[in-house]
């Protein structure tokens, strides 16, 4: 789990740099792009649902 997150945080932090690099001057704050590139990753790939997870039926 730690690893995901921080693969994920990651991924985060690379967008918001591209992001920031992109952007016209004045640049915004790190926020802005932290939001905008946290944003775009979760509507890329919606966090699972995390609930009981179903076991296959013995035999």
């Amino acid at each position: 789990m730690e690893q995901e997150q921080t693969s994920l945080e990651e991924q985060i932090r690379t967008r918001a740099y591209y992001l920031w690099e992109r952007a016209p001057e004045p640049k915004g704050t790190p926020d802005e792009y932290w939001e905008e590139a946290r944003a775009a990753i979760e509507k890329e790939a919606p966090p699972v649902e995390s609930g009981p997870v179903a076991q296959a039926p013995l035999k």
